[in-house]
C-alpha cells in the first residue's frame, strides 16, 4: 500500500522560509517522480512542482526561484523548500506520486 507522509508545514510570515516533507513508502521510491501541489481556501488544487527520478525539476512560474524541491532517495523523502513566501503560498501543501496523495500540511502566510 503506497503511503505518503507530508509534515513540517505552519504559519509564517510573509518574506519568511519554510521547508515541508513528504515522507513515502510501500513503492519503489527512487524509480518514481514526486510532485507537490496545493490548494488554497476556496479554489482549486493547483500543481507547484515536480522533481523526476533523475532529480530534474520543474516548477509554476509563480514559485520559480522562491521554491526548491528536492529528494533523498536513501530517506524516501521529497523536500519543498519554500523562501520569500508571499500570502497567496497559503493553501494545504499535498504531495503526490504513484496516482496516491498525501493527507496534507496546512501552510499559512500571514502577518
Amino acid at each position: 500500500e503506497v503511503q505518503l507522509v507530508e509534515s513540517g508545514g505552519g504559519l509564517v510570515q510573509p518574506g519568511g522560509s519554510l521547508r515541508v516533507s513528504c515522507t513515502a513508502s510501500g513503492y519503489a521510491f527512487s524509480s518514481h517522480a514526486m510532485g507537490w501541489v496545493r490548494q488554497a481556501p476556496g479554489k482549486g488544487l493547483e500543481w507547484v512542482s515536480n522533481i523526476d527520478s533523475d532529480g530534474t525539476t520543474y516548477y509554476r512560474d509563480s514559485v520559480k526561484g522562491r521554491f526548491t524541491i528536492s529528494r533523498d532517495n536513501a530517506k524516501n523523502t521529497v523536500f519543498l523548500q519554500m523562501n520569500s513566501l508571499k500570502l497567496e503560498d497559503t493553501a494545504v501543501y499535498y504531495c503526490s506520486a504513484v496516482k496516491s496523495w498525501g493527507q496534507g500540511t496546512q501552510v499559512t502566510v500571514s502577518s
